[in-house]
């Protein structure tokens, strides 16, 4: 499973966090790899988290690589450094996609299978 695909699986159990408890709006996120694109939509109903794998509309819209997407699941990547430096572009409501970036890790995490070397 992929840090992003992890990432969402805990939003998913969750299922609530009280830090959005006043906050009401979705987001979709566009992850593009190449040619293929991974679309996640994140619905907040004060605080109520819900996650689906679709591509309908949605509050917020990022843009993100996968690989960018990746590094911030595992915590490598700040959400505003990466809009800053043009690694992912937002449409809809900028104030909820900076928020959003709460979710994310702030620290890179013990990861499962983390040696690049290795690879049989």
């Amino acid at each position: 499973m992929s840090a992003t695909s992890a990432f969402f699986e805990r939003l998913t159990v969750a299922g609530q966090d009280p830090r959005f408890s006043k906050v009401c709006g979705s987001v979709r996120f566009d992850i593009r790899d190449g040619g293929h694109l991974e679309q996640w939509l994140l619905d907040i109903d004060h605080g109520r988290m819900r996650v689906t794998r679709s591509g309908g509309p949605a509050t917020t819209v990022i843009q993100v690589s996968s690989q960018v997407a990746e590094a911030m699941a595992r915590g490598e990547v700040n959400g505003l450094a990466a809009i800053t430096r043009g690694e992912i572009m937002v449409d809809g409501d900028l104030a909820l996609a900076l928020r959003i970036g709460r979710l994310f890790p702030r620290e890179p995490g013990p990861l499962q299978g983390d040696d690049p070397g290795s690879g049989t």
